[in-house]
């Protein structure tokens, strides 16, 4: 095995997996990579962006609370128990992603960026970050999307006088009380946000691209292998991940059943483009709009990956599992089947299983394998 994590220069540091993100997918990682044997600081490290726990949920609007949220699973080893249901969603989860740090004594290392990950030969993978670089064997990438906030492509863009902002910069909607709110997007955030909105005393208008597809199927663990299954196809052929509403659907809760009688969860449509003050519909109608909110989803923070040059035909990164197959040393999670929580945490078992496999397989060329479960 490798010595301690030590600087050599001042600014090159060597060990066996880093990994980067500490969201839901990067602590699974983590917990299983210390049950494989793994030291934590001395033969892996998490290295995550964040000032704090609580992975992309930390950024969440305060007024997300726990049982609006999408279902939160357990991390390996530790329930989450029963919160209040009525406590903002990030606060839940950032007190229970630290718990879970210091209960397993995980090699988090904040705030740290990754700015990109190189190859320059067949030996470690070089991670930089503004502190320096790290040499690893394995490199597990766990970053999520929530720093790639998607904003679609509108003819009037541009020149639309009033508010723009993304979901990911939504914070209260008390805020557009007494406003005309464009919401764009036909996701469960965009269907939360209209009804928040005319809670709030705003005028929302939904637009989407597509008839809500409100389903009345339940959430069950079926449901879930069909999704991951039609996710993980996509990404075997190289294929971005498609939106999560596009696998799953709208379920239709009495909240969005009562707000659908009310005339409220209605989509006007297609949305045709912007002007000054108003929005123009496929239909050929105007509204006059003060603001327009894109609830139009993410994708898959990967710019730190892009000196690797993964990138298939078809825009995607082709995968096996948690392995990419165009690096072998390389296993991205939380991406495609595995970006639920329910997912992410079973592809970090994947990876530690998959990144011990390699690292007895480096053992093994060099010398007396490790002490790797």
């Amino acid at each position: 095995m490798h010595g301690p994590a030590r600087e050599e220069g001042g600014t090159e540091r060597r060990v066996r997996v880093v990994v980067i993100g500490a969201g839901q997918a990067g602590l699974s990682s983590a917990h299983h990579l210390a049950r494989r044997g793994l030291r934590p600081h001395r033969d892996f490290v998490v290295l995550d962006a964040n000032p704090a726990p609580g992975g992309a949920w930390l950024h969440r609007w305060p007024a997300l609370t726990f049982d609006a949220a999408h279902a939160l699973h357990d991390l390996p080893g530790l329930r989450l128990g029963t919160p209040d249901p009525e406590e903002p969603a990030s606060r839940v989860v950032g007190r229970y992603y630290g718990d879970y740090e210091r209960t397993f004594a995980l090699p988090v290392l904040r705030p740290v960026r990754v700015t990109g990950v190189e190859s320059d030969d067949d030996g470690p993978l070089r991670v930089s970050t503004p502190d320096g670089t790290w040499l690893a064997d394995v490199v597990v990438s766990a970053t999520g999307t929530w720093d790639r906030p998607y904003w679609p492509h509108y003819h009037g863009r541009d020149v639309f006088a009033g508010r723009q902002l993304h979901t990911h910069d939504y914070r209260s909607a008390g805020e557009f009380a007494g406003r005309r709110v464009l919401v764009v997007g036909g996701g469960t955030s965009a269907a939360q946000f209209v009804l928040q909105l005319h809670a709030a005393g705003a005028t929302p208008l939904w637009s989407t691209r597509r008839p809500p597809s409100f389903t009345r199927r339940p959430f069950d663990a079926e449901w879930g292998r069909e999704v991951e299954a039609a996710v993980d196809a996509r990404t075997r052929a190289g294929l971005p991940p498609a939106s999560v509403v596009s696998a799953t659907g709208l379920p239709l809760t009495a909240e969005y059943r009562a707000g659908v009688d009310a005339g409220i969860l209605v989509s006007r449509g297609p949305l045709a483009g912007l002007r000054e003050r108003s929005a123009v519909f496929t239909d050929g109608t105007e509204e006059p709009v003060d603001v327009v909110l894109w609830a139009t989803g993410f994708r898959a923070a990967l710019d730190h990956l892009a000196p690797l040059r993964l990138r298939e035909p078809g825009g995607g990164i082709a995968m096996d599992g948690v392995h990419v197959l165009k690096e072998p040393r390389l296993l991205l999670v939380g991406y495609g089947a595995s970006a639920s929580t329910l997912g992410a945490s079973r592809a970090g078992r994947a990876a530690a299983t998959a990144a011990a496999a390699r690292l007895r397989g480096i053992a093994s060329q060099s010398g007396p394998p490790g002490n790797l479960a």
